[in-house]
């Protein structure tokens, strides 16, 4: 993933404050693992009012979820645990957003459907960001497994998740990602593994 993104460039202004603080990267993941989860359980009543709020949360968790990673690059306070820390966060707050969103879908058309759905979406849509991590770091340090577009890297597409609850969308947009994610794993997969076999020859 590209660090210029319009989410990266808004985050990067945010965090210059907490450069000489005692802010920590790790503060700034575990505030993107409580507003995700949070946004999950807003999205699982199924209810406008709390559609809105848990809309705000998810919004913002993915702003803190670019600001750890700019804190630690801007103060230096990198290491190999809030890595993996983050990595572990994006995890629990990808699948608990599906799966908000297929509790609130159980009483609908797909029933109980619902949530098998959530959980497909989100354990693949963790699969994909593992995956996007390991082709980022084959590229090489300062390279971008894919380049942004017009500002944008493939991973904020998830916007439009909130926007498309919001809107009253739910059903189609869970739907959507328990089909497309499986098959864009599977493409990135095959990517990543090329791309080793290539620096091995």
């Amino acid at each position: 993933m590209s660090y210029n993104t319009w989410i990266h460039k808004f985050s990067r202004q945010l965090v210059l404050p907490l450069v000489d603080t005692p802010v920590t990267p790790n503060h700034l993941t575990t505030g993107r693992l409580v507003f995700g989860v949070a946004a999950a359980i807003c999205f699982a009543f199924g209810e406008q009012n709390w559609n809105w709020i848990g809309a705000f949360c998810f919004l913002f968790s993915m702003v803190l979820d670019r600001a750890d990673g700019e804190l630690a690059r801007l103060s230096g306070k990198t290491s190999q645990f809030g890595a993996i820390y983050d990595l572990v966060t994006d995890g629990i707050c990808n699948t608990t957003l599906f799966i908000g969103i297929g509790i609130a879908l159980i009483d609908g058309a797909l029933g109980y459907w619902a949530i098998v759905l959530g959980v497909i979406a989100g354990v693949f849509l963790s699969i994909i960001f593992v995956a996007m991590i390991q082709l980022t770091a084959v590229a090489g340090a300062g390279s971008a497994a894919y380049e942004a577009f017009a500002g944008f890297d493939p991973d904020d597409a998830m916007v439009l998740v909130p926007i498309g609850i919001v809107l009253g969308l739910s059903k189609y947009l869970l739907i959507a990602a328990a089909t497309v994610t499986p098959v864009v794993s599977i493409f990135i997969l095959r990517d990543l593994y090329n791309r080793r076999k290539q620096l091995d020859n």
